[in-house]
């Protein structure tokens, strides 16, 4: 399930992004993946964003 949307997804998905935030791992659909690159390659946490 994304954590940016909630879209979710049957099986695995190789073009999700995944966060670890506060030692718990964040999946991010393609489409917020998209939307927030700028702030996931600076490592802000997904709730700045």
């Amino acid at each position: 399930m994304c954590a940016g949307c909630g879209a979710t997804a049957e099986g695995p998905q190789a073009t999700w992004t995944f966060s670890v935030e506060n030692g718990e791992r964040r999946y991010f659909c393609d489409v917020c993946s998209r939307k927030n690159l700028r702030a996931i390659e600076g490592r802000l946490d997904s709730s700045w964003w």
